[in-house]
């Protein structure tokens, strides 16, 4: 009985969600009766889906196999955290999730935002539109509320093994929070279009929610960065897999539309710029959920395999994209500005970015719909792998990063002027410069590139230092989160560029109480023992580990066989220092008993999310002062 309750008010929300959405287009949004009845329609209508969603919760935690779903991705033995975990392991229950988290931003932005806001009425049409139309994807076309009839089975089919893992149950909403955060910049803008009045400054009102739906898509992007070095095995922390690379598109067009922002919110001054990535980062957000779900491409990632899904999917994302950008286009002419940008200055080298970080987003979905592209012309599978992607993200993020290093200096609508004997970024180029000599001699580093990467970090990071210096001392005012920030991106080239140069890996053939010696340090394979766990057998291998100074640690990378599925899962072992990773998992054993072992030396990667940290604590940090400030 509770799932159909469940499915009836998701129904009856879909109906109000669509009732919002007229009342907030149809009527006068100036009136404050109609804001306030499109205000609490949107608020009932939260509610009562999100209350259908707590349904579906309890059920799952309840084991009641009578739902398809559940039965098809659960199981009677998982901790209560893997049950309602597995609600979004699959493709209907991942969605679900995905428009409950839609509609919490809604929420949010609406008991949030004063009723006087003149956009108010509209962007929450604008959000219960979109809400409607994934709401009916779910209810058409991936309906998870399905029952099993006559008889349900007495336990379930279990989770996928590799996503019973805490970190993969945190990482789908962080990531999905990013993405559909990015909803109230588009109604804002849509709604600011509908309008068509130049003089409201919907800017300022968007910064704070844009700020923080980046830092949480800069924390999704993270964790699965971090789960895929430890989960999967094979020690690395970006694959450039087709659904990553739909990840990275949002995040990419939405950095560039929170700078664009910054410069928008003072003044008129790149409003067109900023209008057109708010659209943007919004419409490579629903093109990754197309992307997924579509099952238009295979990937680790993927979650579904339905032409039907993929068709509406698409129909309703170009609706929404065509009409958004004949909208733009209609406005047009009240987001031109009479005011020019003067050469030199910041508004100048942001500009200069937002076309680098645009020729990105271009290569990324190359490089994502080219195979596709080619194999419907052709009938050939062809990939785009890894080569590809480095060839032009390397050059272009790192002069990228020499442009933003000279925004540094840069004000305000003035040109730059540089003082070779008094300008602190003459010190950090010749202090860069000395870094990168001593990185090239110290670790035998010859690669042009990875110098390159040292070199620009370097100056970014110490120029920087000069800024907080005044700041701290000379009390010079400055944006101390936006330091952070781009300290963190100084950081994040520079660790990419030693970890792809430095580290190292072998796979060894060893035998129990042998020993083997790699980079300097001995491993003994020590003990194989049998483990069970509550929902599958496990083999471990102890090492012992001895580095060259006669210090030990163990090191137990394991493999596990799942009950239920049958299916056979490598848990990593990690040796964790401050600069480099001693990382090991075991393969297969072979017909004279020894087993495969492979070894990784994986070298400053920790830094890699140390450095993601420091952007998201920025972006978070960043927004709470923009909030002080309007409070």
């Amino acid at each position: 009985m509770l799932i159909e309750i469940a499915h009836f008010l998701t129904i009856l929300s879909t109906g109000l969600f669509f009732l919002c959405f007229i009342f907030s287009f149809l009527l006068s949004s100036n009136d404050t009766n109609v804001i306030n009845l499109v205000s609490k329609t949107y608020s009932h209508s939260f509610l009562l889906f999100v209350l259908s969603f707590l349904i579906y919760v309890y059920l799952a935690v309840n084991d009641d196999f009578r739902v398809l779903y559940i039965a098809q991705h659960s199981n009677i033995n998982l901790p209560i955290f893997y049950k309602i975990s597995s609600i979004w392991s699959a493709h209907e229950g991942s969605m679900f999730l995905w428009i409950v988290f839609l509609t919490i931003w809604g929420a949010v932005y609406n008991f949030f935002t004063s009723n006087n806001q003149p956009l108010k009425a509209k962007t929450i049409g604008v959000i219960s539109l979109t809400s409607v139309g994934f709401l009916l994807f779910l209810l058409l076309t991936s309906n998870p509320f399905e029952i099993i009839l006559p008889i349900p089975p007495e336990n379930g089919a279990d989770i996928n093994p590799v996503l019973q893992d805490p970190l993969l149950a945190i990482h789908p909403p962080m990531l999905y929070m990013g993405y559909v955060g990015f909803v109230i910049a588009f109604g804002q803008s849509i709604a600011f279009l509908v309008e068509g009045k130049s003089e409201i400054k919907w800017e300022k009102q968007v910064r704070f929610w844009s700020l923080i739906a980046w830092s949480f898509l800069t924390l999704g992007i993270a964790l699965g960065s971090w789960w895929a070095y430890y989960e999967l095995g094979w020690g690395g922390y970006w694959f450039w897999d087709p659904v990553e690379n739909v990840a990275l598109m949002p995040w990419l067009a939405a950095t560039a539309f929170i700078h664009s922002l910054s410069v928008s919110s003072k003044s008129s001054i790149l409003r067109i710029w900023t209008l057109l990535l708010s659209i943007l980062v919004f419409s490579l957000s629903l093109f990754g959920a197309f992307i997924v779900r579509s099952g238009i491409i295979d990937s680790v990632h993927s979650f579904a395999n339905d032409p039907e899904r993929g068709l509406y999917l698409l129909a309703f994302i170009g609706f929404l994209v065509i009409t958004s950008l004949l909208l733009f286009s209609y406005r047009f002419s009240i987001l031109v500005s009479n005011k020019r940008i003067t050469s030199l200055s910041k508004e100048s080298f942001i500009s200069i970015n937002n076309i680098l970080f645009g020729t990105l987003i271009f290569s990324t979905m190359l490089g994502v719909m080219y195979p596709l592209i080619y194999e419907f012309i052709y009938n050939q599978k062809i990939s785009v792998g890894a080569p590809f992607y480095n060839a032009i993200f390397v050059p272009i993020t790192l002069l990228a990063c020499i442009f933003m290093y000279f925004s540094i200096d840069s004000k305000w609508q003035q040109k730059l002027k540089i003082d070779l004997f008094k300008n602190p970024s003459i010190i950090s180029s010749v202090m860069a410069i000395m870094v990168v000599i001593f990185v090239k001699y110290k670790f035998l580093i010859s690669d042009f590139w990875t110098l390159a990467s040292i070199f620009i970090g370097m100056m970014i990071i110490t120029r920087y230092i000069f800024v907080i210096f005044d700041y701290l001392v000379l009390k010079k005012f400055t944006n101390i989160y936006s330091i952070t920030a781009h300290i963190g991106l100084g950081l994040l080239i520079i660790a990419i560029g030693l970890n792809n140069d430095l580290s190292k890996e072998r796979a060894l053939n060893i035998q129990i109480n042998d020993s083997d010696f790699y980079n300097n340090y001995e491993f003994t394979f020590d003990n194989m023992k049998l483990v069970s766990g509550p929902n599958y057998d496990s083999v471990i291998a102890d090492f012992i580990v001895k580095d060259k100074a006669g210090n030990e640690f163990m090191l137990s990378p394991e493999k596990r066989k799942y009950f239920v599925r049958g299916q056979i899962t490598t848990e990593t072992a990690i040796h964790v220092t401050p600069f480099k990773d001693i990382y090991m998992t075991i393969g297969d054993q072979l017909d004279d008993g020894s087993w495969i072992v492979n070894i990784q030396f994986n070298y400053f990667i920790r830094w890699i999310w140390f450095s993601a940290i420091l952007m998201i604590i920025s972006g978070i940090f960043l927004a709470y002062s923009l909030s002080r400030k309007r409070s």
